[in-house]
């Protein structure tokens, strides 16, 4: 399966079945939203990879455009556009808000899929330097900074991020996390186990242990360099 997860924001039941069918087709995970207030919920839970904003979200709602701004300027998750308005004012305003694509209703479920595939490609190569990761904090989602991080451990479908104070969690995999982190400073010394090389006290053949806590370590040789 896809380890991506998209939300869809549409507020049209049968637009936004239509489109989850689609993605789910092609193996991404699905979130659902009506509103922007419900994608706004979403987005302060969940950890999303790309948002499909549909511009026209229902009378006396947010609009997508005024949703997707907010994304621009709050959250780090980018986003594409899927709408049924092809008018030059409002392509305009839209494309100020920095959309990685724009598309219209009816759409080819090959231009949408490309869609998605590419703003994905471009959001993982823009240079933006790691310095801290999303995790979740009860129901919110923040901001944990990779050196506050003294070892992560795999729990099932969730990572389990140790630091001095407390634990932070998030739904990931040991081989996605190692993506986002920098191999200078973390190392995966067990196959559930990624520890900070800098919170290292001591080590064995056998463990490391960091703040007084015992870390299995299996790559027998993983210091020996």
């Amino acid at each position: 399966m896809n380890s991506k997860v998209i939300l869809i924001v549409e507020d049209d039941f049968l637009n936004r079945r239509l489109t989850k069918k689609i993605l789910q087709e092609n193996s991404y995970q699905v979130l659902e939203a009506k509103n922007a207030n419900e994608a706004l919920t979403i987005l302060n839970k969940e950890l999303v990879d790309l948002a499909i904003l549909d511009i026209n979200l229902g009378d006396g709602e947010m609009d997508g455009i005024s949703l997707g701004n907010l994304i621009q300027n709050k959250q780090k998750v980018p986003f594409i556009y899927l709408t049924a308005y092809e008018n030059a004012k409002v392509i305009s305003e839209a494309v100020a808000t920095s959309p990685y694509s724009y598309l219209t209703k009816p759409f080819k479920n090959s231009d949408l899929i490309a869609s998605i595939e590419l703003a994905l490609i471009k959001s993982s190569k823009e240079d933006k330097p790691k310095h801290s990761i999303l995790v979740k904090d009860g129901e919110y989602k923040v901001e944990l900074l990779l050196d506050d991080i003294n070892f992560i451990n795999s729990e099932g479908n969730y990572l389990l991020f140790y630091t001095n104070e407390k634990t932070f969690k998030s739904r990931a995999t040991i081989s996605q996390i190692l993506e986002l982190l920098p191999p200078s400073k973390f190392i995966q010394i067990h196959r559930a186990f990624i520890v900070n090389k800098d919170k290292i006290e001591k080590y064995s053949a056998k463990n490391v242990v960091i703040k007084n806590t015992i870390i299995p370590l299996s790559k027998k040789d993983l210091f020996e360099k």
